[in-house]
């Protein structure tokens, strides 16, 4: 007679998730996954005791002006929560063509396609063009989205080294010369706050006929002329770039991504990238705050110049404490602590002083370089970064 089937003790997937580790370890040390219970400007609160929030991608503080919460409550209001359908069905509508039209013209590109993620935006700008034969090179730091993509894909893939044309270079020499290719890099990387080399990796890609995808997540609203992004930074034509896809979580004080180009280019993605084809369509309200949030960028200068004022006034903190900030050149700044133990109890030292940060640990970061993730915004206050500058000093002190 056999035995009665327990349910959880044979199954093996139930087993492995009994025995994970990484589960293990980070309920052990409650760092991720916090739930906070307000926010206000640049402070937030937890388990009723209010911090200082100084690892928002909230780059230019727009999550509370007047005119992106109006935007969000008047589509509510005239369109109700959701299309609850997808783009390529019954979930169009109106306002995705004009946010579309809009963001376009900004960013320079011929037109644009947007998604219910930033993270469905930049799998399908990869998996939307790149197939099987095809060969993508991308740079070792790219976000885990891009490498969603280049899975999804099926592409055949070759790393190079984080910002580094000589190494793409080098790669490409060994590469057949008929294959398709696809060169894959960030704008801003948003563990590091580095730059790419735009300017370089578009003359390689001219040079070895490499289709160019640019991920400007972090960079719309952060570089360029009103925050155009990066090819403007470097005072070039976006249309240089093929594809550029990024979100609207960051700068743009809302949710959901997108995917532009040329026209042809665009509408061929939406016919091949399955994460939009089968993805609902953005909600309106969060399409209002996006679009409203691209007219303050545009309308009101002070947000973009007041969050560059306060990365010096952060950077001249952390350099006066000879901490490691990975060379970051912009809003997003990390705090290299170089082990696990060093960085959780730099955070933990941190957060008994009100200030609310993040952990990268390895493999999430290369060996070695585990940090603190913090990142500046336009709301940080005079009165902030006193703040932040007596916690720091303290933490400095306590875990190092």
């Amino acid at each position: 007679m056999k035995r009665p089937f327990q349910r959880g003790k044979q199954n093996p997937i139930r087993r492995r998730a009994k025995k994970c580790t990484i589960t293990s370890l980070r309920l052990k040390y409650p760092v991720y996954y916090t739930t906070l219970e307000n926010q206000e400007g640049s402070h937030v609160w937890m388990d009723g005791r209010e911090m200082i929030m100084l690892s928002s991608n909230d780059y230019l503080g727009l999550t509370h002006h007047p005119k992106v919460v109006a935007a969000g409550m008047q589509a509510l209001e005239t369109w109700g929560s959701s299309s609850t359908g997808a783009r390529l069905a019954n979930g169009s509508r109106s306002y995705h063509d004009a946010l579309e039209e809009k963001l376009a013209y900004f960013i320079g590109a011929e037109t644009c396609h947007v998604n219910t993620a930033g993270y469905i935006a930049c799998m399908s700008a990869i998996c939307g063009f790149a197939q099987r034969g095809d060969l993508v090179l991308a740079d070792k730091n790219i976000h885990s989205s891009l490498w969603s993509g280049i899975n999804l894909s099926g592409a055949k893939l070759e790393r190079f080294s984080h910002n580094n044309p000589a190494d793409l270079e080098d790669a490409l020499r060994h590469e057949d010369t008929d294959t398709a290719k696809l060169l894959v890099f960030e704008g801003i990387y948003s563990m590091e706050g580095h730059i790419c080399p735009l300017p370089q990796f578009l003359e390689i890609a001219k040079v070895h006929d490499c289709f160019t995808i640019l991920d400007d997540a972090h960079a719309l609203g952060v570089l360029g002329k009103q925050g155009r992004g990066t090819a403007s930074h470097f005072g070039l034509d976006d249309r240089q770039v093929d594809i550029t896809c990024g979100s609207f979580s960051k700068s743009l004080a809302s949710i959901g991504g997108f995917i532009a180009g040329d026209r042809s280019l665009i509408e061929y993605m939406k016919s091949h990238a399955k994460p939009s084809i089968f993805s609902a369509a953005l909600p309106p309200a969060q399409v209002a705050c996006a679009s409203a949030a691209l007219d303050v960028l545009q309308d009101e200068p002070e947000h973009l110049q007041r969050l560059w004022d306060n990365v010096e006034t952060y950077n001249s903190i952390l350099k006066d404490l000879d901490l490691d900030t990975w060379g970051s050149e912009t809003p997003a700044i990390p705090i290299v602590l170089g082990s696990k133990e060093r960085a959780y109890y730099f955070w933990k030292a941190l957060q008994e002083k009100g200030i609310f940060t993040v952990i990268s640990v390895a493999p999430g970061v290369p060996p070695g370089k585990d940090l603190i993730r913090t990142a500046v915004s336009a709301r940080h206050s005079k009165e902030d970064f006193e703040q932040i500058a007596e916690a720091l000093q303290y933490a400095v002190k306590k875990a190092l």
